[in-house]
């Protein structure tokens, strides 16, 4: 049985592995931090788990994590995870991290993007980028594993198989991606508030949002070269999921019957990956509540550029269940383990 500990269980993203995990056959949970409701237990915070999880919440003290424990997910705000990661490897734990904190490899990014220096900047080159299916030998060993970001996930799967084939220019990429309110985080902020996102529909950090260096660093390890991207995010006033329409120019003379069969052979093993041809396209109706990156790709005539789409849940594929599956490659289990469920 894994032992399981979770930092910041409060939030979205530690909430949902708090369901995913208790539902996991082979994990347990050992440890439950949060600095807001210590001392309470988990169910008065989140009553769905009432009856069933009825854990006590303790504050974010390492020394007081089991020593038995086989993993920590750290679900924590950016720049607070890079603050207690060395501790956790300084005691031999495994660590999945759900930040930003680990993701970039450039130091000099983290001040640009997001507006501080590192803190732990030793620990970038060691940290594994967790897209499992790109990337599942290194984060068999891995004992630091930084789980990608929402938006990425489901750009990155779905221009992985068109770079690494050399299919689309890597120049003139443009991204369009919607999500739902729940990527703002639990806080209380003025632009998740209720009448401000509702019946509304907006871009949002246009030309600054601090997911492009993380696209442009894993697209520019597909294509083999550095590249640059137009990622352009818009808020839906939906609860959770994320859409992203992706525009490129195709390297050479194609046809949607050889990219759905690239597509096909690429992720052929890849359980998490629905692709879907003609005349279905991905809805985020279609992942909701689930592990599932569904995507398609279609060729313009007109204008001949290609159009691929991706929905993923953001707080499941894109977050929490991503991490799962992070874990189950981590210990050797079948990476389905705890995430074989249908959408809602």
């Amino acid at each position: 049985m894994i032992k399981a500990a979770i930092l910041g269980a409060t939030g979205y993203t530690g909430m949902e592995l708090v369901r995913l995990l208790y539902a996991h056959t082979e994990t347990e949970i050992v440890f439950l931090s949060s600095e807001s409701y210590a001392g309470q237990k988990l169910s008065a915070v989140h009553a769905q788990f009432y009856g069933q999880i009825e854990q006590s919440l303790q504050h974010m003290n390492v020394d007081r994590i089991p020593d038995d424990t086989d993993i920590i997910f750290c679900a924590l705000p950016h720049g607070q995870s890079a603050m207690v990661v060395p501790d956790l490897l300084e005691r031999d734990f495994r660590v999945i991290d759900l930040s930003a904190d680990f993701r970039l490899k450039n130091e000099a990014l983290y001040p640009q993007w997001y507006k501080r220096k590192h803190p732990c900047s030793e620990k970038l080159q060691d940290a594994v980028y967790g897209l499992p299916e790109i990337y599942n030998s290194d984060i068999q060993k891995a004992k630091l594993l930084a789980n990608p970001g929402c938006f990425p996930t489901g750009v990155l799967l779905a221009l992985a198989p068109l770079l690494k084939e050399k299919v689309v220019e890597k120049d003139g990429l443009v991204i369009d991606a919607k999500t739902g309110v729940s990527g703002a985080g639990r806080s209380p902020k003025q632009v998740s508030h209720f009448p401000e996102c509702s019946d509304n529909f907006k871009a949002y950090r246009v030309a600054t949002h601090q997911h492009t260096p993380e696209i442009e660093q894993e697209l520019g390890r597909f294509s083999g070269s550095k590249l640059q991207v137009t990622f352009v995010p818009h808020l839906v006033p939906m609860v959770r999921g994320i859409l992203s329409t992706i525009y490129a120019y195709p390297a050479g003379d194609w046809n949607e019957n050889d990219l759905t069969a690239m597509y096909k052979n690429f992720y052929g093993n890849s359980y998490f990956i629905r692709y879907f041809e003609r005349p279905e396209l991905p809805e985020t109706r279609f992942v909701r509540g689930s592990n599932f990156c569904d995507l398609a790709c279609r060729f313009d005539n007109r204008t001949g550029r290609l159009i691929i789409l991706a929905a993923i849940d953001n707080l499941v594929k894109g977050a929490s269940g991503q991490a799962v599956q992070n874990m189950n490659i981590m210990f050797g289990l079948p990476e389905t383990t705890g995430l074989d469920q249908a959408p809602f």
